[in-house]
């Protein structure tokens, strides 16, 4: 999404030996609600009290029971680390919101679990990962970023061992390897996990558990430094923003909306003039197809 105000705009916020007065804290999520919509934003970081929220999304609590078995199976010993492991620990993580009724809440377990089954028989057990569900953070001159990995892989390169971003999807939709180089999160993670793991990390990729494919992206210096510099900017637009409200501003106009298919599935909908004006989905529309 384009800038909502001009660069040239934005005051210097500069402190002793030309840096920043304040680090812009973030995570991906936070500077990709902004990227999305600033209404958004302003709804989850800036309102208090925040907006209520509509219902939880079956989708979304499909996402987290998947994660989170896959954390745990490789927190397994590894005479464990089978498939055959994995109807516990799927079952004892599932999350239960959202979805229609019991009869899809249970065919779409059937559903995630076959995705397991047929991922984790791909993984070498022996492999033990640099972390998983592993936090990375670091800080440039304007961002103190830190984010939750998926999986950090450690592989042998062409100049030795480095590390490889890897992150789980379990959407409808197939992914291709633009999805993949046009990600910031997984750049930020890779920049990020260069400086904590001290070795390079260029390689991301998005493993689709539904359709078993990988989409993958090697990342240079240069473009790294490119997203770190996309997510610089958006701190820049945000900071802008919120010291003017803070300054008295119209919130509505400092933090405007940003129309689109995605309002349809937006937690703050309605409480939001143009998400209103959207159809709604209901919380269990994006795993209908499971259940069909």
């Amino acid at each position: 999404m384009a800038s909502t105000r001009s660069r040239n705009a934005v005051p210097e916020q500069l402190g002793f030996d030309g840096m920043p007065e304040r680090l812009f804290v973030c995570t991906p999520s936070k500077l990709g609600a902004y990227a999305d919509c600033p209404r958004r934003y302003r709804y989850s970081y800036v309102d208090r009290p925040t907006p209520p929220k509509g219902p939880p999304w079956a989708h979304n609590s499909l996402g987290a029971s998947v994660h989170t078995a896959l954390k745990n199976w490789y927190a397994l010993p590894l005479d464990r680390r089978a498939p055959g492991a994995l109807p516990t620990l799927l079952k004892s993580t599932w999350v239960r919101e959202g979805y229609r009724d019991v009869d899809q809440e249970r065919a779409t377990y059937e559903a995630a679990l076959r995705w397991l089954e047929t991922y984790v028989a791909t993984l070498d057990p022996q492999d033990e990962p640099l972390g998983v569900e592993r936090v990375v953070a670091t800080k440039t001159a304007v961002l103190a970023f830190n984010g939750r990995a998926d999986r950090i892989d450690s592989r042998r390169g062409a100049d030795g061992a480095e590390a490889v971003i890897v992150d789980y999807k379990t959407g409808r939709s197939g992914l291709d390897a633009d999805d993949a180089r046009g990600s910031q999160a997984l750049a930020l993670y890779a920049y990020a996990a260069q400086r904590v793991f001290r070795r390079p990390c260029h390689r991301v990729e998005l493993h689709h558990l539904p359709t078993g494919t990988v989409a993958v992206h090697e990342h240079t210096e240069e473009s790294l430094a490119r997203q770190v510099s996309r997510a610089e900017n958006t701190a820049r637009d945000i900071m802008a923003a919120e010291k003017a409200v803070a300054s008295g501003a119209d919130p509505d106009v400092e933090f405007p909306t940003n129309p689109g298919a995605l309002c349809s599935w937006c937690d703050f909908r309605r409480s939001c003039p143009a998400g209103i004006e959207v159809a709604e989905k209901q919380p269990w529309t994006a795993v209908e197809h499971l259940s069909s």
